[in-house]
């Protein structure tokens, strides 16, 4: 069972959309940037495999372009992708520049070896994102980051990228990622966070409020792993607390409920389950009490 046939909805998928996104811009549920003030939509869009496809004029490259101009025009922000992404980027700038009236949080990541490589490849990122300067530059999971720390402070002082920071999607860099988080000044880290996987919150997620970084989660649906047979059950009865209409909704809720979560990043190449992701700008989120409720529902089931 993945999620294009779970039965998610408490309504129809019609229902959804027509309450939906763009409706909820004006209420989006933002979050403060520690390192300056700046709020962010809690929900972003990651480009990983669903935005790496070619041809301008390919159905999968115009299906792209409407998630990406649905998700802006709901409210949506930040964009999260990286040169490892294929054709990622290009694909990002140039169905942007086709609404470039619609605000976008760019980010996007450093992702090889040695110092030249790494300053054109954050050149060619900014080219292929087609901006004056990116929002947000991080060094992808770590790799060569002794190397490309000290450019990502430079340029971020030459205006070059307004924040810099650090991601990974592996558990066994937590432990590099903490001693860096604890001797170098970052704005932004990004990893891992979901209900089958909450090894984050025993140091990671706490040294983040307190280090003042803020954080992005990726893989917040563990990779559509998720969505398996207890989705297929209708939501429980605290879905209605939340306002939510989806397991998606819910899944986003949990994770952008902790207070040292900054945005979450679910990846889709549907217009339909865009719709259901940003759904989870808007309405209440659950407190600590019901955060403990809907993992121990999920996890039971």
């Amino acid at each position: 069972m993945d999620r294009r046939r779970a039965p998610q909805f408490l309504g129809s998928a019609a229902a959804i959309a027509a309450v939906g996104a763009r409706a909820q811009a004006k209420e989006a549920l933002a979050k403060p940037i520690p390192a300056s003030g700046e709020r962010i939509p809690a929900i972003g869009l990651g480009t990983w495999l669903t935005f790496d496809v070619g041809g301008a004029d390919s159905p999968a490259r115009r299906v792209r372009g409407d998630v990406l101009r649905e998700f802006l025009s709901a409210g949506g922000r930040l964009v999260d992708s990286s040169p490892m992404y294929g054709t990622s980027e290009e694909v990002i700038g140039a169905e942007h520049a086709r609404a470039a009236s619609l605000p976008l949080f760019s980010a996007t990541k450093v992702w090889t070896l040695g110092g030249m490589a790494g300053r054109r490849q954050m050149e060619s990122s900014r080219a292929r994102w087609k901006l004056p300067r990116l929002d947000l530059m991080q060094v992808h999971n770590l790799l060569d980051w002794e190397t490309h720390w000290p450019t990502l402070k430079a340029w971020k002082a030459e205006g070059r990228f307004r924040y810099i920071g650090m991601t990974t999607s592996h558990g066994r860099r937590h432990d590099d990622l903490a001693a860096i988080m604890k001797r170098e000044r970052l704005d932004f880290v990004q990893f891992t966070y979901n209900l089958n996987d909450r090894s984050v919150e025993e140091v990671l997620l706490p040294l983040a409020a307190d280090r003042g970084v803020a954080v992005i989660v990726n893989r917040p649906f563990d990779g559509g792993a998720l969505f398996d047979a207890r989705t297929a059950r209708p939501l429980p009865g605290w879905a209605k607390e939340i306002d939510c209409g989806s397991w998606a909704e819910a899944f986003l809720k949990w994770i952008v409920s902790h207070p040292a979560v900054t945005c979450a990043i679910p990846a889709t190449s549907r217009v339909d389950h865009l719709h259901q992701n940003i759904r989870a700008l808007s309405g209440a989120l659950p407190d600590p009490g019901l955060r403990t409720r809907i993992a121990a529902d999920y996890l039971r089931a």
